[in-house]
Formats: structure tokens, C-alpha cells, sequence
């Protein structure tokens, strides 16, 4: 509930703190003593629209504050929490409006969009009056209130996580769908690169290995006759080894006769002959090398160049055609699969809408039994406050065809204000009076059901006396029993049903060069007295004083 309300330099109040409680508090006062000004400074601390005429002449800023005493589990906390903002204690709402119409927005003094402090402010006060405009009941609202009358709140979220279900089950069958159309697209393309890539059946690190071999090949090729023509030299008929190893063996049978000249030859020519066979070896294991039939390097070089071929092809590189050939065989395999999985996901979507559907169709077969409670409950209302030739009709306008997270329905509030009267939406057809004493009848047939901790009732008195404010009054009393309710009133009959009452009066400031707002919490005396000055105008006698007294002593 709201708990203070704090205005400074607005219009004609320059400073002003106001203290609220539980229950029903009245705000009375003479026309243009400053009612709307309050009003219109609260609903700037909601969110409002601002305007720089709003500030006080001479400021440069006027400022407003409304702190509220609100449950750990309000919705209002879980709005500030979702806009990062701090919800520890109180929840106070701050707007700063400057002369020039710019404004500023803090929740527990933490800045936030003026659109945070509207959503916030929606949540926790209602504002009602003789001016649609001021009425926060709104067409797309309606729904939700005759689910809290009826107390379908929870089947209505039932029906939302259906849809919920619904929508994504159908957009997983939506996009299985599409990629489908798109693999059946390319299919003929899979199949034929799948094909062609089988059959080529490249490995990894080939095109280094035949690159090497062809490279090995070609060089071969260019060395093979110097490397024949070297091992003639050294090995073949006119090669110096038979000649040597002859000569070695006549010195070996001079050995004997002269060993000091023959022993240092034999050494050399054993080492030449080691050193030639050595050669000859070398060379021998080299033309074996290079000994290669020119048919391998002609294979070699077609798989080498049918490979860059695909991978030019399919704009890759050799390297990564044997990872391309896996996925054209996955994405085939995937496409089969994937028929099978659509129909799958088809048949989820069907279940999942289908639930939706029933418990589309019983929420609303609900709130049409629902409606016709509230309907009775709200003509209950109509006749002692002289709406008695009204008829009040909840129009519930059904289509099964409908996919929406809030069911079939489209839920407005409509009346017929006279017999033959044309009926129509609520909020075109009511006169400004007739449409805030619909509101609080609407208000208290759902009592604390839909309703924000906080509601304000602008005058909706005006035009009516006697027993219809009354009326009007004992309403706002049973109303305050489960809510905050603040009205501003000139109704006699409706303030003597406060809890507290707050006088509005314009006095004298700045030694009578300008008039400011004055807002006074009365005490029984005081009380009595503003009753009596409702009752009697100017001029208080007697008389209204005792009319006050009874007035008081029968609502107490």
C-alpha cells in the first residue's frame, strides 16, 4: 500500500509529506483548493506524462515521492528486479519533472525509464474517475479480471505454457521442415559428389605422399644415365678393379723377397680396391632407385591431378576431401533419417496443439459460467447506486480457430445504461459519473481479486446525493476492508466513512504574495467540522454541525 507521498515545488505546492495507512481515506476540500494537483503529482511519481507546466513558478524543478509497504512477492519487485533494479525494503518511486519538460525516474533511488516507473506504478495503484483517461481498467485487462473473479488464474496459465508448448513444438516441426526442403533440394547434388568422392576414395596426407614419390620419380629420371655411366666406370668391363686385384696378387707372391717395399703397396691398393667396391655398391643400390617404370609415375600423376581436380571442384583443398566425402554421406544419411524425425515432430506438434485445444476449450467454457457470476454480482451493485436501469454484460467473444497464449476468448465489459439503450464497450458507452460508479461496482463484486494493493476513486460522486452517496460511501468502506482505497470527494455522506481524513486548502505564502496547497490530516473535531462545512457551505450553523455528528456516529 502506499505508506508516504512526498511532493515538492508542483504547481501550488511547494512542500508537502503525507502519511497513509490501511483502510478507506478520504481527501476533501473546496473546488480549486488543489485535489487535482495532488493527483496529477501522484500519478507523475507512476510513471505519468510530464510536463514542464506541472513545476512550481520560480523552481527549476519540482520533484514527487511515493514509497510503498508492498509484499516480498509482489509482482511491482519482480517488474524492478526484471529492469535490474535493487527491491530491498520499501519500494519508493522517484520523478524529478524540470521547468524545461524533461524528467527523470528512480525506484529506491536507482534511475530507471519513466516506462519501468508506469509499468511499476500499474502494478501497485489504480486510478479512477470520471475521466477515461484516468482509469488504469483497460479493454485488454478485462480477461485477466474475470479470471481472478472466477479464480481461473491458474488454468489460464495452464493454457499459456500449452501454447507455449505449442508454439515450440511447432516451430521445431517448422524448422526440420525447411531444412529438409533445402536437403531435398540438393540431394541429386549429395548423391552425385557422394558418388564421385567414393569413388576417388582419397586418404589423408595422400597428395604429400604422391607429390613426393612423383618429385622422387622425375629426378630419377635426369641423374639415371650419369649414375649408369659412373658405375660402368667403376664396375663394369673396362672397370680398374680386376686390374688392381691382378696386380695385388703378383705383389702378394713378391711379398716374401722384398716385404719392406712391397707390404706399404699392398696396403694402399687393398684400401683403393675397398674404396672401389665401396663406390660400385653405392652405385648399384642408386640405379636401383632410380630404376622405375614410367607407367607409375603416369599413375602417380593422374590420382595426384584427379585430386586437385575435386578439390578445386568443390572449392577445398586436397586435404579435406576425405572429411567432405564423410559429411555428403552423413547429410544423405540425415536426410533419410530426417523424413523420419519430421513425422515425429509433426505428430509432437499435433499432440502438443491439440492440448492446447482442450484446455483452450475448457478455460472457456469457465469463463463463461464465470461471466455469468460476475454479471450478477456487479447488478447487484447497479441499483443502490441509482444505476438501477443499467444492465451490465460481460461479452465474451469466442473463436476456436484462435491461437492464443490467452485461449479463445476476447473478454470486454459492456453495458446498456437504459432499457433500449444501444449496449456497448464500457469505456464508450458510460457517462464520466456513470462510468466510475461502474467501476467501483465492477470493483467491489471482485474485491481484492485482479485488483492492485492501492486504488484511488477521483470524485465519483459527482451528480449524486442523499442515499447514492451513501451508497457510494458504504462501497468504498467494504472496499477498503481488503485494500488501500484513497478518494477525493465532496460527498459528505462518503467522508464520514473514512478511516483518516485530509483536509485540502489553499493558504496564503510568502506573506500573501502567492497562495500554496496545504494538505491537513484531521482529528475527530476537525473532522466534524469539514463535514459540517460540506454539508452547510460558507457558512457552518449548528445545524450542519449536528448533521456532521450524525453522519459520523451512523457510518461508525
Amino acid at each position: 500500500m502506499l505508506s508516504r507521498l512526498a511532493i515538492r515545488d508542483i504547481v501550488l505546492i511547494d512542500s508537502l509529506a503525507l502519511d497513509f495507512g490501511a483502510g478507506l481515506t478520504i481527501l476533501t476540500g473546496e473546488t480549486g483548493a488543489g485535489k487535482s494537483i495532488l493527483l496529477d503529482a501522484f500519478t507523475l511519481a507512476l510513471g505519468g506524462r510530464g510536463d514542464g507546466a506541472l513545476v512550481r513558478a520560480g523552481a527549476e524543478q519540482g520533484q514527487v515521492t511515493a514509497a510503498f509497504d508492498l509484499a516480498a512477492d509482489h509482482p511491482a519487485r519482480a517488474l524492478a528486479q526484471a529492469a535490474g533494479l535493487d527491491v530491498e525494503g520499501d519500494l519508493i518511486l522517484r520523478r524529478v519533472q524540470m521547468a524545461d519538460g524533461r524528467t527523470r525516474g528512480f525506484v529506491n533511488d536507482q534511475p530507471t525509464s519513466a516506462q519501468t516507473l508506469r509499468a511499476i506504478g500499474a502494478a501497485i495503484v489504480e486510478i479512477h474517475g470520471q475521466h477515461a483517461e484516468r482509469a488504469l481498467i483497460d479493454p485488454a485487462a478485462h480477461r485477466a479480471l474475470l479470471d481472478a473473479f472466477g479464480g481461473l488464474t491458474g488454468q489460464a496459465a495452464e493454457v499459456r505454457a500449452a501454447h507455449a508448448r505449442a508454439e515450440d513444438a511447432r516451430a521445431a516441426a517448422g524448422a526440420e521442415a525447411a531444412r529438409l526442403a533445402r536437403a531435398r533440394a540438393e540431394a541429386d547434388y549429395l548423391r552425385h559428389a557422394h558418388e564421385e568422392l567414393s569413388s576417388l576414395s582419397p586418404e589423408d596426407g595422400e597428395e604429400d605422399a604422391l607429390a613426393a614419390r612423383r618429385q622422387a620419380m622425375m629426378q630419377a629420371e635426369k641423374v639415371a644415365a650419369d649414375l649408369r655411366d659412373a658405375y660402368e666406370a667403376v664396375g663394369g668391363d673396362g672397370a680398374p678393379i680386376a686390374t688392381l686385384a691382378g696386380v695385388a696378387r703378383r705383389l702378394e707372391r713378391r711379398q716374401a723377397q722384398a716385404p719392406s717395399l712391397i707390404d706399404p703397396c699392398l696396403v694402399a691398393l687393398g684400401g683403393a680396391l675397398d674404396a672401389l667396391e665401396g663406390a660400385r655398391d653405392a652405385l648399384e643400390r642408386a640405379l636401383e632407385a632410380a630404376d622405375f617404370d614410367p607407367r607409375e609415375l603416369e599413375r602417380v600423376e593422374e590420382r595426384l591431378f584427379a585430386l586437385r581436380a575435386a578439390a578445386r571442384k568443390h572449392q577445398t583443398q586436397v586435404s579435406a576431401l576425405p572429411a567432405l566425402a564423410a559429411k555428403f554421406a552423413a547429410e544423405l544419411a540425415a536426410l533419410a533419417a530426417g523424413e523420419s524425425r519430421l513425422a515425429q515432430l509433426a505428430r509432437e506438434a499435433d499432440v502438443a496443439r491439440a492440448d492446447y485445444v482442450g484446455r483452450a476449450g475448457a478455460l472457456s467454457l469457465a469463463r463463461a459460467r464465470v461471466a455469468k457470476k460476475l454479471d450478477a454480482a456487479v447488478m447487484a451493485e447497479l441499483a443502490p447506486l441509482k444505476l438501477e436501469r443499467a444492465r451490465f454484460t460481460t461479452r465474451l467473444d469466442s473463436d476456436a480457430e484462435a491461437f492464443s497464449p490467452e485461449g479463445f476468448d476476447r473478454v470486454e465489459f459492456w453495458v446498456e445504461t437504459n432499457p433500449g439503450a444501444r449496449p456497448g464497450p464500457l469505456m464508450k458507452v458510460a457517462s464520466g459519473g456513470e462510468l466510475a460508479r461502474f467501476m467501483l461496482a465492477l470493483k467491489v463484486a471482485l474485491a481484492d481479486k485482479g485488483s492492485a494493493p492501492t486504488l484511488v476513486f477521483d470524485e465519483i460522486d459527482t451528480g449524486v446525493g442523499g442515499a447514492v452517496a451513501d451508497a457510494i460511501g458504504q462501497r468504498l468502506a467494504r472496499l477498503a476492508a481488503r485494500v488501500q482505497v484513497l478518494a477525493v470527494t465532496h460527498a459528505p455522506q462518503v467522508a464520514a466513512r473514512a478511516a483518516r481524513h485530509m483536509r485540502i486548502a489553499k493558504d496564503a505564502a510568502d506573506k500573501g504574495k502567492r497562495m500554496a496547497t496545504r494538505v491537513a490530516a484531521l482529528d475527530a473535531p476537525a473532522r466534524r467540522e469539514e463535514i459540517a462545512r460540506m454539508l452547510a457551505g460558507a457558512t457552518i450553523t449548528e445545524e450542519a454541525r449536528a448533521a456532521a455528528a450524525r453522519l459520523l456516529e451512523g457510518a461508525g
